[in-house]
């Protein structure tokens, strides 16, 4: 059994004597800010059209797709346009092109110090582009 009111009436806070009688109260504080996520690195915000969102192989920070062994994001170069710059342009180009400057200019330098004989690291480099999975200047798989 209860001995008071159903819904009792909650209770009152005292009048403020700095406000005249018979005023609104004034409104509660606004409530806290929520916390905003913390962002992420890397590219977003991009997605293919024409393709849901998680689609496989399509990623917003892989726009190229990802190699299906390593997981390692496709480069926007091509390892058969930088293999054969480094074959038939034996001075280091194909390294230019990934942008890989620092070594290009190193066979550059070889290349040019020993009158052409140098061009071989070129040859050989440009084959070892051709035959297995090379990587960009910032780490990405050169497409095929």
């Amino acid at each position: 059994m209860t001995t008071g009111p159903e819904n009792p009436e909650p209770e009152s806070t005292p009048p403020d004597p700095t406000q005249p009688y018979g005023s609104a109260p004034p409104p509660p504080p606004p409530p806290p800010p929520a916390p905003q996520p913390a962002p992420q690195p890397g590219y977003q915000g991009y997605q293919q059209p024409g393709l849901p969102a998680g689609a496989y192989g399509v990623s917003s920070q892989a726009p190229y797709g990802l190699h299906p062994v390593t997981g390692i994001p496709y480069s926007d170069k091509n390892k058969i346009v930088a293999g054969l710059l480094q074959i038939f342009l034996p001075f280091g180009i194909g390294r230019f092109y990934i942008g890989d400057t620092k070594i290009g200019v190193i066979q550059l330098v070889v290349t040019l110090v020993t009158c052409g004989i140098g061009g071989i690291w070129c040859l050989v480099d440009g084959i070892i582009m051709l035959a297995t999975d090379s990587k960009d200047a910032n780490g990405y798989m050169l497409r095929s």
